[in-house]
């Protein structure tokens, strides 16, 4: 496991969108965008396990997410990172870790204490636990 540079701690702090991209069963690439959280090394998402990105992580774990920052680097090209990494899916069957992690994203993402989208969702509710095997991108966070 790589560590994720402090200079990317930031952009896990603030709403920022993230594409995630997975590998379908053909080898093709399949994007989504989501919110994503920073748990010390490493990086949450809350999935649903019917959603096509989460079959294709309980398949193959290899994981890419791009966070395009508002930033401009030294050069003068927008900021944004990339993370390729492994991903451990946890559940379904566990509604109030899954909820936690919802309700604690849509305070950023959102501005409201609970997920507003919640209803009937709880069970089928999984979170992908990215391990970061490489960062590079444009930033700091490459240098």
């Amino acid at each position: 496991m790589n560590a994720l540079p402090e200079s990317t701690h930031r952009l896990f702090t603030e709403p920022k969108d993230v594409t995630v991209i997975t590998v379908d069963p053909d080898g093709s690439p399949q994007a989504s965008l989501v919110w994503a959280e920073r748990d010390g090394e490493e990086i949450l998402l809350g999935l649903q396990a019917p959603h096509r990105k989460t079959r294709n992580l309980f398949r193959d774990p290899r994981v890419t997410l791009l966070i395009q920052d508002d930033q401009v680097s030294s050069r003068g090209i927008t900021q944004y990172l990339v993370i390729r990494g492994t991903a451990k899916v946890e559940g379904p069957g566990i509604a109030a870790d899954y909820k936690a992690l919802m309700d604690r994203q849509s305070q950023r993402y959102l501005g409201v204490p609970e997920f507003p989208f919640g209803e009937g969702i709880w069970d089928t509710g999984v979170i992908a636990r990215i391990t970061v095997d490489r960062v590079a991108g444009e930033g700091p966070w490459t240098a």
